[in-house]
């Protein structure tokens, strides 16, 4: 079996950037936050801060206590972003980029002669080297592999800027000293899950067949890591989307009932423009508050497929009515539109009442303005408190448009 898959992850990449950005922070630890607050946690360290023990998740307070001379630093996503397409142009140039995983995780497929472990370790040193020479403080551990999931697997090895190739015949013996959770797909619950059909060891889940596994799992893609295991690429039907979505931890003049609805507005106006620039409608939206000492508030609603602000702010007002009658401070929001499908895919409501011309006309001027001018530009009222507040984040698997979601 050949080597497929050339797997590049780039190390504390938050964090790289900033060092490479700004000298005074190079050689030093620091974290990555979200909000300039003491109560909440980094996004990324850099590898100064993590020999002390901090990591993503780590809270402030802690991580003071693990290093007293940690510097904390506020993300700025649009930068992180713009950086992302610099970095994948630079490995474009060494060889094709086959497939965007994340920030920074991407994946190049092997052909013809890379796929010789001589000349696959040449292209991952003249990646490193182009990049290198370019940004100096950002860099990568590759992976090759037969497949991605054991290109990733193998990026995870040696780290930071690492490179380790792992052969089929070396399989399955080249993985068996990792732990469960060092296999991507393998999280704490799904530790848990397996330890209970008595599988604790990497060995032990390649042992298992693809029924055990397929029953383990719950799903195919129980079956999936079976053949991932064995450096064969799953075959994976391409899915439209089908939900998107905005969550934003509150700064602490915010963490009041007033200030969650404000971020809330700010929120559900984001996420529909973000909708309307993948030509999608909703048929559910679903919202939730998290506080600091009492479960979490949940509240969402079937709704006729709609990618109209107006519309959904009237559902977010009905939920609102519903806010939990309590003193406990919220410090979390969040907004989801689900079951997302297109306008061709919608019969025509025949109860509408306002013209669907007029609604679509309103949002197109809205958009218009805001692309143009800046983001709040226009905006509906129950977000005028909070237009500072919610500014672009990034998910592990949705890079920005700096266009549709960027915050000037």
């Amino acid at each position: 079996m050949s080597l497929n898959a050339l797997y590049v992850d780039f190390n504390s990449y938050f964090a790289s950037v900033e060092q490479q950005l700004v000298p005074e922070l190079r050689g030093k630890p620091i974290g990555v936050l979200a909000v300039m607050a003491e109560t909440t946690c980094c996004i990324a360290a850099s590898y100064e801060a993590k020999a002390f023990g901090i990591k993503t998740g780590t809270l402030v307070r802690e991580a003071r206590k693990l290093c007293p001379d940690i510097i904390f630093v506020e993300a700025r996503p649009p930068v992180y972003v713009a950086f992302h397409h610099k970095l994948i142009e630079i490995v474009e140039s060494c060889t094709h980029v086959e497939k965007v995983l994340s920030i920074d995780e991407m994946v190049c497929k092997l052909t013809g002669s890379q796929q010789v472990r001589e000349n696959a370790l040449i292209l991952a040193a003249k990646i490193k080297q182009k990049i290198c020479a370019q940004f100096e403080y950002i860099r990568c551990s590759i992976g090759i592999a037969p497949n991605t999931f054991l290109a990733k697997t193998a990026s995870n090895m040696q780290k930071p800027d690492g490179c380790v190739v792992i052969e089929s015949h070396e399989l399955p013996q080249r993985i068996f000293h990792l732990k469960l959770r060092d296999l991507n797909g393998v999280g704490r619950q799904m530790e848990a899950r397996l330890a209970r059909y008595k599988i604790t060891t990497v060995e032990q889940l390649y042992a298992a067949n693809r029924q055990q596994l397929q029953t383990a799992w719950g799903s195919i893609e129980g079956e999936r890591m079976y053949d991932k295991l064995r450096g064969l690429e799953p075959y994976y039907v391409k899915n439209a989307r089908s939900s998107l979505g905005h969550s934003h931890v509150l700064p602490p003049e915010q963490r009041n009932q007033v200030g969650a609805k404000a971020v809330m507005h700010r929120l559900l106006q984001k996420a529909c423009m973000r909708m309307r620039s993948y030509d999608l409608l909703t048929s559910k939206i679903g919202i939730k508050v998290k506080f600091r000492d009492m479960p979490s508030w949940n509240a969402e609603s079937a709704i006729s497929p709609t990618d109209n602000t107006l519309r959904l702010i009237e559902v977010l007002e009905t939920f609102w009515q519903r806010y939990p009658k309590t003193k406990h401070a919220p410090y979390a929001v969040g907004i989801s539109f689900s079951g997302l499908v297109t306008a061709d895919e919608v019969a025509r409501d025949l109860f509408q009442i306002e013209p669907l011309e007029n609604e679509k006309k309103l949002n197109k001027a809205i958009d218009t303005l805001n692309l143009k001018f800046g983001k709040n530009t226009i905006y509906f009222g129950g977000a005028h408190e909070a237009l500072k507040d919610a500014p672009m984040r990034i998910a592990f698997s949705h890079i920005p448009d700096l266009v549709v979601e960027g915050d000037e």
